[in-house]
């Protein structure tokens, strides 16, 4: 029966139900409120963000202390209203952590803070939050050390502080054993401990041995040294153990095949050597094992998947010998084999079995015999088969011909043989074929045109036959295209001009026997870089059309019989080929070596008479010539012997620091492998190389090693590098001029171009304002030392940020000296443009004299360029053309990626740069700075 109320009684009963609400309000927990109150004060010192847009008070009250967060975005409560998460990964917070109050949050057991932009150091109260399990403050831009205070945290379970800016070593003291201390500290409790791509150092504490839980250690991309501890063999439960990319050295621990449970062990890009465990893989289940760029020798363990489970295994780069681990024939869940640049041996069809879910498998440079199996043809998945550098014969099957998702087949430099399949057209995806330097012949199929996605063809010294089939330029997306050195006759298909939207690189048909005229839709090619149609038979006049074709940087027609006029190529009038005298017959033109066009009429032929006038007068001149040339030849080996430089050492590298030979080299980069490929300039590509006993290095080889202007580059580079020690210019160790391969070996810089780092969001975030400040600096420091303290003054030419590398530490360092100029005080130093469009001086468009204000501008640009993370280019437009230069503030212009500066110290230094890059901007030079100057301020302070 429901009761039945007067009104009078209603009235009272809904105040008293008001009151018991506003009572609920009023009096909330004083524990809450002061949680409220410390996370409104930590917003409050962060910039306006709508994260926290919910972060208020819920109701209104003349008690001005806040109520319960409880239903604040990313807070949770436990059942006694008490905040015990907060949860805010990936949401952009800007800020630091300097004002939160982590003593007002005993009950705390999550703190997730990953993937944001807080800055500054760990605060040392961190420490109060006792109850505290998980922690993760990865990628951010926290920087300083680790405070000690974590060690109070024995509750926390994991421990995630990656891909920050975290300076110091790992202290010891967090990871003391049970019995060390009373009462008992220390992060024992820990299951995941995360440190990886931070700035830690050091070695690795033996203490964390003491962590009897951890399933999960990663130390990766940090600078630790020294051993790997053998205490780690006492972490029973470890499952990945991640410690590459840093600088350990010593041996693999026995204790670490004993581990039973673990399933993932990474060491790569170290120092360590000697022999890997046998036991390794024996007693547990790995699923990855990474071994690559150590210096390891003796044999892979043979039991690496005895457990069946092995998905990633990679070792090249070592010296590993011996065969390939027996228990890979039996391993089916492969999804990775890298173990190319080794010395193994044995019979790759009888080593290897079949892997359904394999993509990659890299075994080039090693000493592998047999031949390639049909079986692999069910390898249905492979994205990437390279085994160049090998001894492997027989026939290319048809069934691998028929791995449909192959986007790279790399078979070079082996004993192959018999004809390229015809199914070869089947490979739909495949964008990289390279079967050089094999003992191929047959025709190149014509189906060879269905690959659709290919951009590199190389089949480039075979003994390959017929002619080149017209389909080959359907393949619309094809960069570079080599064919040189085979038996290749008839024409140039003249369709080969289908490919100007694409053929960019590299165009080489030399060493064949093609004929005919060189097809005038060759000229379509404007984009083409390389062109060599040399050592063939073709005939008939250069199309003139060739001269529209301005990209190139190398041409080589000669060995040929062509007639009639050049082309007036740049390549040409600035420097001919080292075969310009014998380009061919009847060619003429206004270049060095050749004849001018006043001495022979266009499309005449020579007479029987003038024939005979050669043949009487010219050949014994060529004989005597010859003759004189022996002699010279034998004088100078002579004076050679007599006389050793350093250019007649009994090596193949010419040292300059170090002592490296070439062989080293040619390993250390794979034989000049794409995958080792770490950028590209004017002068050809740049390589890193891992040679035994030295750091990783940097090798710098040029595009064509006949090019005469590269050459040129190339030594003047070297004869300056040779000089030069500044730490903020890049080290030359070695150079080798061999006719087959030019190149310089440079110290390595972990950290590429300042370009790249400023161009991606993620890098130039941890290319932070005081790293920005070091880097404008270095370069400074750089020019002065260049124009003012080297003897005989130089000028760089080329200042861009392109041109300024950093090592992992983020110093710079200048790069590319192949167009610096020694000042000459007795010349007009008058030259041809040289740099790059952006950061040239506005006076040599009209002046074309170069001086050191030349880098002083270029300077300018670069130092705007790291203030705002992109080319300043309107910028120094409105300050040539504007008044309003004085009004300008450097705050305006800062990358607005990176927080604001967090000290006044620093925001002073970040406005003096700006203001020294706009007096280097001066129109006219004579009222720029000095590079001394300039170094002077900003080293100073401006002081």
């Amino acid at each position: 029966m429901i009761p039945i109320f007067s009104l009078q009684e209603c009235v009272s009963l809904a105040m008293v139900v008001a009151w018991v609400v506003l009572l609920s309000f009023c009096k909330a927990d004083p524990a809450s409120n002061r949680e409220a109150a410390a996370l409104l004060k930590w917003k409050d010192s962060l910039p306006n963000q709508s994260v926290f847009n919910s972060w208020v008070s819920p109701i209104h009250t003349n008690n001005p202390t806040p109520l319960s967060p409880c239903r604040w975005y990313g807070i949770t409560c436990n059942n006694a209203g008490k905040v015990n998460q907060i949860d805010l990964p990936g949401k952009g917070i800007n800020g630091t952590l300097e004002n939160f109050d982590f003593s007002s949050f005993p009950n705390l057991v999550r703190l997730d803070l990953q993937r944001n932009n807080f800055g500054g150091s760990i605060p040392y109260n961190i420490g109060m939050v006792s109850k505290l399990q998980l922690l993760d403050l990865s990628t951010n831009s926290l920087d300083g050390s680790l405070p000690l205070s974590l060690a109070n945290l024995t509750l926390l379970s994991k421990l995630d502080v990656s891909r920050n800016q975290i300076t110091g070593v790992l202290d010891s003291r967090l990871f003391p054993g049970e019995s060390s201390t009373q009462p008992k500290i220390g992060l024992l409790s820990l299951k995941y401990l995360l440190l990886q791509d931070t700035q830690l150092g050091g070695k690795i504490p033996q203490e964390i041995g003491n962590l009897k839980f951890l399933v999960t250690l990663v130390l990766d991309k940090n600078h630790f040294n020294g051993p790997i501890p053998p205490s780690f063999g006492n972490l029973s439960h470890l499952q990945i153990l991640n410690l590459g990319n840093n600088q350990l050295s010593g041996n693999i621990p026995s204790t670490l095949a004993t581990l039973r449970n673990l399933t993932d062990l990474r060491l790569l890009a170290n120092n360590l050597s000697g022999i890997v465990p046998n036991e390794l893989g024996k007693f547990s289940s790995l699923t990855a094992l990474r071994l690559e760029d150590n210096n390891f020798t003796g044999r892979l363990p043979p039991q690496v998947c005895r457990g069946g489970k092995l998905v990633n295994f990679t070792a090249e780069s070592n010296m590993f010998t011996g065969p390939i681990p027996i228990s890979l024939r039996y391993c089916p869940t492969l999804y990775r084999l890298g173990l190319q640049q080794n010395q193994l041996t044995g019979h790759i069809d009888e080593d290897l079995g079949v892997y359904p879910n394999l993509t990659y498998i890299l075994l080039s440079f090693n000493k592998l015999r047999g031949e390639l199996s049909p079986k692999w043809g069910e390898c249905r998945s492979l994205a990437l088969l390279s085994i160049a550098g090998n001894m492997i014969s027989g026939k290319i099957p048809n069934e691998i011909v028929q791995l449909d998702q192959l986007e790279k087949l790399d078979l070079s430099s082996n004993k192959l043989s018999g004809e390229i399949p015809p199914q070869i057209g089947n490979l739909s995806k495949l964008a990289f074929l390279s079967l050089q330097d094999n003992q191929l012949s047959g025709r190149i199929p014509e189906r060879i045109g269905s690959l659709s996605n290919l951009e590199s063809l190389d089949l480039s010294t075979n003994m390959l036959s017929g002619s080149i089939p017209s389909q080959i330029t359907n393949c619309h997306k094809l960069r570079t295209l080599s064919l040189s050195k085979n038996k290749l006759s008839g024409t140039i298909p003249d369709e080969i001009g289908n490919l100007s939207n694409s053929l960019h690189d590299l165009l080489d048909l030399s060493y064949n026997s093609l004929s005919g005229e060189i097809p005038e839709e060759l000229g379509m090619l404007s984009g083409l870089e390389k062109l060599n149609l040399s050592h063939n038979n073709l005939t008939g006049p250069i199309p003139d059309l060739l001269r529209s074709m301005g990209s190139l940087t190398y041409i080589d027609l000669s060995n040929n019989f062509l007639e009639g006029p050049l082309p007036d190529l740049k390549e040409y009038r600035t420097s001919p080929p080292p075969e310009a005298s014998s380009s061919g017959i009847n060619l003429y033109g206004n270049i060095t070596a050749m004849r001018s066009c006043t001495e022979t009429r266009s499309g005449e032929r020579y007479t029987r008479k003038d024939k005979l006038l050669i043949f009487v007068v010219i050949c014994p001149l060529s004989i005597l010539m010859l003759l004189s040339f022996i002699c010279i030849g034998f004088l100078a080996f002579r004076m050679r012997k007599k006389y050793k430089s350093i250019n007649s050492l009994p090596f193949s590298l010419r040292y300059v620091r170090s002592k490296i030979s070439y062989e080293d080299i040619l390993e250390g980069t794979q034989n000049f492998d794409d995958l080792n490929c770490i950028g590209e300039g004017g002068f050809g590509k740049v390589y890193r190389a891992y040679v035994p006993g030295h750091d990783l290095l940097a090798v710098k080889k040029l595009s064509y090693e006949s090019e005469m202007e590269n050459a040129k580059h190339v030594e003047k580079e070297v004869a300056i590098l040779k000089q030069i020690k500044h730490p903020n210019i890049v080290k030359l160790f070695a150079f080798c001029s061999r006719e087959i391969h030019k190149f310089l070996v440079c110290e390595y810089m972990e950290r590429g171009s300042l370009a790249n780092m400023l161009k991606s969001e993620y890098t130039a975030k941890a290319l932070d304002w005081g790293k920005r400040i070091q880097v404008v600096k270095g370069v400074a420091n750089a020019l002065c030392y260049m124009h003012h303290d080297f003897v005989p003054h130089m000028i760089h030419r080329d200042i861009t940020s392109k041109n300024v590398l950093l090592d992992s530490k983020f110093e710079a360092h200048v790069s590319d000296f192949g167009t610096a100029r020694i000042l000459n005080p007795d010349s007009s130093n008058r030259t041809i443009v040289a740099g790059t469009y952006g950061y040239l001086a506005p006076e040599l468009a009209y002046t074309m004299v170069v001086t050191e204000k030349c880098d002083v501008y270029s300077f300018g640009v670069l130092a705007l360029e790291v203030l705002m993370g992109k080319h300043p280019g309107e910028l120094i437009f409105s300050l040539h053309y504007s008044s309003s230069v004085e009004s300008m503030h450097h705050k305006d212009v800062l990358d607005p990626r990176l927080p604001p500066p967090a000290t006044q110290d620093v925001d002073d230094k970040l406005d003096l740069i700006m203001r020294v890059a706009i007096s280097c901007l001066s129109p006219n030079p004579d009222a720029r700075p000095t590079m001394r100057t300039a170094s002077e301020l900003l080293e100073k302070g401006g002081t």
